[in-house]
């Protein structure tokens, strides 16, 4: 379960519990699912339980990956329900320490803006910019929320377009301008009876909300399931009820690009493939109590394999391989947009 799935339709602290359980039996992915499961947590409402995952995972910080990405989760969190002075004090922390990675950045620099400190978020989404973007035309995918979000704080702040901002505008890809999709005293325009302007406006709000996905997944995607072809035989070979799933091997690749291009579509970022072996699956519908025959149990074993942080980017950035394995290039293999049908 993806953690911005409305309440109405997760149980999310049942979701909580059982990432945690899963935790349990695979330590070293704990990190990953203890977060995972503190975004549910968080969703609930319940934001204490969720500091406490937090503040179990810093418990030994030398054995996480990412202890500035667990901080400033912690301190997003904190600031949520009253505890502002503490996550200052964390969020100025993770700004001294001046992390790499821009998933912290991006978290921080986030929630000072979500609390209307505007030139606060600024200064910090330009410091890991200035940080982690060397000059170049083509910055890496991951640095991307940095420069939207420092676009979308000058928006509010009224400042003119810099050389941060053009280089922004270069690597959107959403079918909105930033600056529209940004703008502060953007007129709506739902009420009018224009089908022009009703479907400029849907445009905008799929972006929207594809911006708004983003940063709730963050750093979770959403992942679909990708068998190899030994995989797959052994697969069908032990529950062939599930041949209806996967007709081919050529079918379940087209499948997994045809299903990730139609989300991207709809205006869902932060992407990601996960790659099934049997008896992971197995391991997994057993520790769920159910079938492997059962198809259901399908995207819940590949959420649980994002969520145990063995998500593979998607698309591949460019010039990288295929994520089928052929070992061509995305753009030489899947890459490649399907001839249309005549």
């Amino acid at each position: 379960m993806r953690p911005d799935t409305p309440a109405a339709d997760v149980d999310h602290a049942a979701e909580a519990a059982r990432l945690q359980r899963t935790a349990a039996l695979y330590p070293e992915d704990a990190e990953a699912l203890l977060l995972r499961a503190a975004a549910h947590l968080e969703v609930s409402g319940d934001r204490t339980a969720a500091t406490t995952l937090y503040d179990r995972l810093l418990a030994s910080p030398d054995d996480l990956d990412n202890p500035h990405l667990v901080r400033a989760l912690k301190a997003a969190n904190l600031w949520e329900y009253g505890h502002a002075a503490e996550a200052r004090a964390i969020i100025d922390g993770i700004r001294t320490t001046a992390p790499r990675d821009p998933a912290p950045w991006v978290i921080v620099a986030e929630a000072l803006e979500a609390h209307d400190e505007l030139d606060a978020a600024h200064s910090t989404f330009t410091e890991a910019a200035e940080l982690l973007i060397a000059d170049t035309e083509h910055p890496p995918q991951a640095t991307h929320p940095l420069l939207f979000g420092r676009h979308r704080v000058r928006r509010k702040l009224g400042a003119h377009h810099d050389t941060w901002d053009t280089l922004a505008d270069s690597v959107n890809t959403l079918p909105v301008s930033l600056d529209e999709l940004h703008d502060p005293t953007r007129v709506w325009s739902l009420g009018s009876e224009n089908p022009a302007e009703l479907r400029a406006e849907i445009t905008r709000l799929r972006a929207e909300l594809g911006a708004y996905r983003q940063a709730l997944s963050r750093p979770f995607p959403v992942a679909v399931l990708h068998w190899s072809a030994t995989e797959l035989d052994e697969l069908l070979a032990s529950y062939p009820s599930l041949a209806s799933e996967y007709p081919s091997h050529a079918a379940h690749l087209d499948a997994i690009e045809a299903a990730l291009r139609e989300l991207s579509a709809s205006g869902t970022s932060n992407l990601g493939i996960v790659s099934g072996t049997v008896p992971s699956y197995e391991a997994f519908a057993a520790a769920e109590g159910t079938s492997p025959t059962d198809a259901a149990l399908l995207p819940q074993y590949a959420t649980t394999l994002a969520a145990r942080g063995r998500a593979v980017p998607w698309p591949p950035e460019q010039g990288a391989e295929c994520w089928c394995g052929t070992g061509k290039t995305y753009g030489e293999c899947h890459g490649t947009p399907p001839e249309p049908v005549s």
